[in-house]
Formats: structure tokens, sequence, C-alpha cells
């Protein structure tokens, strides 16, 4: 099989079906070569499971999609491992595992664009696509990894120290040409085989976000770099399962669990408080700068410093 398409369905039955039609007219090319869309639902308990077999069965693409039930909600990369655990095992893997997000749609020639990078260029391990909204925005979706120094800079919101920082940001600026980031945002993402083979699949103690940080760096630690390919174009929604975008919500106890174990993991413990305190003092002096000078804080999810500080402090691990 050339390619393995995993898409994990919570809740978002229409949606889902809607991406796997999109990815398989942008797999066509690939049907002598072999392909398969696995469509993981996690538990949604919301008929999403009985709606998409259904529709696989009556679109009649059960020779190319297969709809599975994950025993549980475990999180982004808990579904795609499931779909992807059984790939890899079988008797004809996949040389290619595309992630694609339920609220993602590929552009014309978007997965054709990054096996084809992918195999010409044979010491990459992860290629990633160019990710805009229905309305044609860019998403920022190429980053590099956290730090003590990006936590910093990221809260404090302060030209000087920005410029200052410029190459230790989170966010790269969208290149316009591919080139090597850190770590992509896995709404539409194409790994090589050999990198799951050599360092293992997602860690499932991460139940959303982080889980793409940490595979991308275990990849890089075993020698295999991640390349943002921008001529690979994806239409993406965004949030629509978990409501991210929504800054009127505090931020889910979970993006702070996963923070603190991608770092203490990455880095030790140590480094972790050390980051902690990086960016408690910036998210400090930047509410401080934001009263005296009477910003609005619409872009900030409420209780974020109340509740980053409890979470930091009440660390047990």
């Amino acid at each position: 099989m050339k390619i393995l398409v995993s898409i994990v369905n919570y809740k978002t039955a229409d949606m889902t079906f809607q991406a796997v039609q999109a990815a398989l007219r942008e797999l066509e090319p690939f049907r002598e070569a072999g392909f398969h869309v696995v469509v993981v639902d996690n538990d949604s308990q919301d008929g999403s499971l009985e709606q998409l077999q259904t529709r696989v069965r009556e679109e009649h693409l059960s020779d190319v999609v297969t709809v599975l039930a994950s025993p549980k909600n475990g999180g982004f990369g808990y579904g795609n491992n499931v779909a992807v655990r059984g790939a890899l095992d079988g008797a004809t893997p996949p040389d290619f595992v595309y992630l694609l997000n339920s609220d993602a749609f590929p552009d014309a020639g978007a997965i054709a664009t990054l096996v084809d990078y992918l195999e010409a260029h044979p010491a990459v391990g992860i290629a990633g696509s160019y990710i805009h909204g229905p309305d044609g925005e860019p998403h920022r979706t190429a980053f590099r990894f956290p730090s003590i120094a990006s936590e910093f800079e990221d809260s404090v919101r302060l030209g000087i120290v920005t410029k200052l920082l410029q190459r230790r940001m989170i966010h790269f600026p969208i290149p316009q040409s591919p080139e090597r980031v850190d770590w992509l945002a896995g709404a539409s993402m194409m790994i090589r085989r050999s990198v799951l083979q050599d360092v293992g699949l997602f860690d499932e103690t991460f139940f959303l976000y982080f889980e793409e940080t940490d595979l991308c760096r275990r990849a890089l630690l075993r020698g295999w770099p991640t390349v943002y390919v921008p001529q690979s174009s994806v239409t993406h929604i965004g949030g629509a399962t978990t409501q991210t975008k929504d800054m009127s919500r505090p931020v889910p106890t979970y993006w702070f669990d996963s923070r603190s174990y991608y770092l203490r993991k990455s880095h030790g413990r140590m480094y972790l408080h050390a980051a902690n305190a990086a960016r408690l003092a910036g998210s400090a002096f930047w509410e401080v700068r934001r009263r005296i000078q009477r910003k609005s804080n619409a872009d900030d999810p409420p209780h974020y410093l109340r509740d980053f500080f409890r979470h930091s402090v009440g660390l047990n691990a």
C-alpha cells in the first residue's frame, strides 16, 4: 500500500465524511499503487459511528474506506494510533501515513505534492501542508520547539523582547518554499513509514495538544527532520471538534497538562519549572501593562493567568 490516510472523528460525522470525500478525490492518482482511508470514531456516542459506517456502505466505498470504533476517547494521538497501528502490523504496510483532520479538506494536488516531496527527499521524515481557512486566511501551523525563551516572548507581548528573541519565537514566519521547521500541526501531515517504525507512534499520554510537537521532536532526535511544503494546500475550518478558537472559554485543563508533560518529558522537571516561571513573569508583566495602558483583553481566554498559576504550583510530578 502506498498511502494510509487516518482521520479521527469526534461528533462531527457529516464534516468528517466531507473530509473523506476530499481525500478520496486527491488519492485517485494512487489507486494503482494502493491506498486506504481509515476513519476512527473516538467514542462519540452520538451516532457518528453508525452514521459514518452507513455512508461508507451506501456510497460503495468499503473497498477503500474503513470506519473503526475506538474503545474510548483517548484524544488525537490515541485515535490516530488506532488506525496506524493496525496498518503497520498488516501484511502490506503503507509507505506513507497521512494524517488529516476531520475538518480539513485537501486542495487540488495536496496529497500528491507531499508524497512527491518525500520521495524526492529521502532524508526528510515528515512533511506538512500550507493550511488556510475557508476565507483564504493563512493559518500558522509551522513552529519551533517550546523553550524557556519562547515561553517568555510569547507571554510578555513586548516589541523589543520579540525583536531580541526573534529566532526563539514559537511561530515561524509562513514559509514561501519548502523549509525545515521544528514541528507542524497535524491537520495535514505526511509521515514516512520508516519514521514511525523508528520512533514509535504518538505518545498517548497527550490527550490534545503537544502530541505532534513530541512526535516531531522524537523524529528529529533520530535524524528525521520535518519540512513545511507550502505547495501542498489544505482548507481547514479549525476548532470544529475542540472549539479552541472560542476566546470566551477558559483554556481547557488538558492544554496545561499536555504542555507540562511535554516540557518535563523533553527537558526534565527543573526545565519545566523554569519555563513556568518565564511564562508567569511574562504574563504578569503583560497584565500590569494592559491595565495601565487600558488595552483590551478580548484576545485572552478568561482567567488564563490565574489558571496557569494554579496549575503550575499544583504540579505533583
